[in-house]
């Protein structure tokens, strides 16, 4: 059995294992500043609820999907006979810009916004926030992923490759902790650092706006995003969505039950 074979056959247990250790990881340093845990066992809700959901909901998920597909190609990389390691490189790399193109639209489009905003609306940036979407967004995302892996006829292993990526660095680019600001700035130039995506859940003007990406900072460069400082003038970012700040602790219904309300004027 080759490497990539492996990596498709044990996927399940892959995946759980890198998700739960590096959440556990980086849950134990953040451990440190004195984060409000009862916040994180909500978000930690809400990612188990959309879990339930994919899989009540949906009869196949993305590498299920792309094992089925494997039998019968289809898809534009099915259209020229690519080296493995080039095809899995190339699907990779659609799957990120695509997670990009559909990032930007959620904050684009009102509908889709009112769900994206329980995530953004968390008051701390820690690495429980990235575990804080509405389960209909995960069902959308999986819904568009799906999509995504027939059009593109991603490989079973260059889904599990992405998938484990998509996980690890949406815990890594969320954590509460600070690189050195040389290295940050050198990581920069190709991936999505921590400092990078705070400007992202900046309350400040337009931040909210740019650094969209989820692993490479190659999208937002491109495509006119990119944000290299906040324009806080050095001072701490607020973190969060001005008009979701009269209920500071939500419990775990009310943030299901978010996507309905409007901003307080407040």
């Amino acid at each position: 059995m080759s490497v990539l074979d492996a990596i498709v056959v044990h996927e399940a247990p892959l995946r759980l294992t890198v998700f739960a250790g590096l959440l556990l990881l980086l849950w134990s340093v953040e451990a440190r500043s004195a984060l409000p845990v009862a916040r994180q066992w909500r978000n930690l809700g809400l990612v188990l609820i959309g879990t339930l959901c994919l899989r009540g909901l949906l009869p196949v998920l993305a590498v299920g999907l792309a094992l089925r597909l494997q039998q019968q190609p289809v898809g534009l990389l099915s259209l020229v006979q690519w080296p493995a390691w080039l095809e899995i490189v190339l699907a990779v790399l659609a799957l990120d810009l695509a997670i990009y193109a559909q990032h930007r639209l959620l904050h684009r489009m009102p509908l889709l916004w009112r769900l994206h905003r329980v995530h953004h609306s968390d008051p701390v940036l820690d690495v429980s926030t990235a575990l804080r979407f509405h389960p209909a967004e995960i069902v959308l995302s999986m819904l568009i992923k799906l999509a995504l892996v027939a059009a593109i006829g991603a490989s079973a292993a260059a889904v599990v490759i992405f998938e484990l990526l998509l996980s690890a660095g949406a815990l890594l680019t969320h954590a509460a902790i600070e690189l050195p600001p040389r290295l940050d700035r050198r990581l920069r130039w190709l991936l999505v650092t921590p400092a990078m995506h705070r400007i992202h859940h900046s309350r400040r003007g337009d931040d909210a706006q740019h650094n969209f990406g989820f692993h490479l900072s190659l999208w937002d460069r491109l495509f006119g995003s990119y944000r290299a400082v906040s324009l806080d003038g050095g001072r701490p970012l607020r973190i969060g969505v001005d008009g979701f700040d009269d209920e500071p602790d939500p419990s775990l219904v009310a943030l299901l039950l978010q996507p309905l309300r409007k901003p307080s004027s407040s």
